[in-house]
């Protein structure tokens, strides 16, 4: 109990860390839709198929093709920092570096100071 108490008065001594700002936070992407939304290749392997035949299908499966086209290029526009440069984000990444160092360094430091009990078996 007492260790619990100097270990809430050591951490309200020091200040937490900064939070970083809104262009150093990670972008956090959403899940990936099935491979199978991002192939053409079906989509021009039916026009092929319908030039082959001469059949009066292969406008409608144009037309399929430029709007699984418009489709991604909407999807790629609205990824989340597609507007960051590759200078920035080479910023981000040594932000991001600097801070795990950090936090590793803070965390050895804490494990040398044997507030933690090990278990012996």
């Amino acid at each position: 109990m007492a260790s619990a108490a100097a270990a809430a008065a050591r951490s309200a001594e020091e200040p937490p860390p900064p939070e970083p700002s809104a262009e150093q936070k990670p972008l956090l992407l959403p899940p990936p839709p099935p491979q199978e939304e991002f192939s053409f290749l079906p989509l021009v392997h039916d026009i092929i198929k319908c030039m082959d035949k001469d059949s009066q299908d292969v406008h409608q499966v144009l037309n399929e093709l430029k709007n699984k086209f418009q489709e991604m290029r909407k999807l790629i526009s609205s990824m989340p920092g597609i507007g960051v440069s590759p200078e920035q984000q080479q910023q981000q990444l040594q932000s991001l570096r600097e801070q795990v160092r950090t936090k590793n360094e803070l965390l050895q430091k804490y494990k040398s100071l044997c507030m933690f009990e090990i278990p012996k078996e």
